[in-house]
C-alpha cells in the first residue's frame, strides 16, 4: 500500500497525537494512584476512549484522564462484551509454563485437545461445568484444585484430600457429582497451595477459569455446545 504525503503526515501526526494522550493518561493516573503498576495504554475505536490495564483490571479514560471509568463496554450489534474479550487476551499466559504435574489429568478419547481448568471443589459453577465437560470426546483436561477459602471454607481441606486419594480422579468425580468425601485426613504432600498461589499470580478471581491450548483464558461456566466452539477456535 502507497502512502501519499498528505496521508502519511496526517497518519504521523495521529500517532504522535495518540502517544502525547498515552503519556498525558499514564502522568495523571501515576500522580492519582501512585502504587499501581500501569501495564498498557491503548486507545479504542469507540468513543475516544482509551483503554488502560493497570494492576490486572481494564479501565478507561478520555485523553486528559480527567474522567476514568471502570465497567464492561457492550458491543449491542454483536451481543459481545468487548471489556471481558480484551482482557481475555490480555492476561492469556504461556502454556508452558503451566506445573501441569500439580493439576488433575484426564484423557477422553484420543486426548488430542487441551484444556486447563481452574476448579474449586464446592463452587456449584464448577459442578456444572463438569457436567458439560462430561459431554465432550477426544480432550486432555488439566484440572487444577483451586479452592477460593473466602467463598468456600471447606474446599481447601476437601482439595488436598481428593489430592491425597488413593485415585484423584475418582475422588473428584465421586465429590463432584455425589458430594462423597475421602477417607483420609488430606496430610499427604499436595501441590494445592502452590496452586492457590499460581492462581492469586495469574488473577483468578472465580471458578471454574479456563486457558486453553493457545494461552486465552475464559472465565465461568460455559456450556458444552460453546466450549467445543471455542476449543476449536484457540487451539494451538
Amino acid at each position: 500500500m502507497k502512502f501519499t504525503p498528505l496521508a502519511l503526515a496526517s497518519l504521523l501526526m495521529f500517532s504522535a497525537c495518540a502517544q502525547a494522550s498515552e503519556s498525558v493518561i499514564r502522568n495523571a493516573l501515576t500522580k492519582q494512584f501512585p502504587g499501581a503498576q500501569i501495564h498498557s495504554i491503548k486507545k479504542t475505536p469507540y468513543s475516544g476512549l482509551y483503554e488502560v490495564y493497570m494492576d490486572g483490571q481494564l479501565v478507561y479514560a478520555d485523553a486528559k484522564a480527567q474522567y476514568v471509568f471502570a465497567g464492561d463496554v457492550i458491543d449491542l450489534k454483536n451481543r459481545s462484551n468487548l471489556t471481558q474479550s480484551r482482557l481475555n487476551q490480555l492476561q492469556a499466559i504461556k502454556w508452558d509454563s503451566l506445573p501441569l504435574a500439580n493439576a488433575l489429568k484426564t484423557v477422553k478419547g484420543n486426548g488430542s485437545r487441551k484444556l486447563v481448568v481452574f476448579s474449586d471443589v464446592d463452587c456449584p459453577y464448577c459442578r456444572r461445568f463438569e457436567a458439560e465437560l462430561a459431554k465432550v470426546d477426544n480432550i486432555t483436561v488439566y484440572t487444577f484444585l483451586y479452592p477460593i477459602e473466602g467463598l468456600h471454607p471447606k474446599a481447601v481441606q476437601m482439595s488436598k484430600q481428593i489430592w491425597c486419594a488413593p485415585d484423584r480422579n475418582k475422588a473428584w468425580d465421586n465429590y463432584i457429582t455425589a458430594g462423597t468425601v475421602p477417607n483420609n485426613d488430606g496430610k499427604c504432600v499436595n501441590p494445592v497451595d502452590e496452586t492457590i498461589a499460581l492462581g492469586q499470580k495469574l488473577k483468578v478471581s472465580g471458578t471454574p477459569t479456563l486457558f486453553f491450548a493457545d494461552g486465552q483464558r475464559v472465565p465461568g461456566m460455559v456450556p458444552a455446545a460453546q466450549l467445543e466452539k471455542l476449543l476449536a477456535a484457540h487451539a494451538k
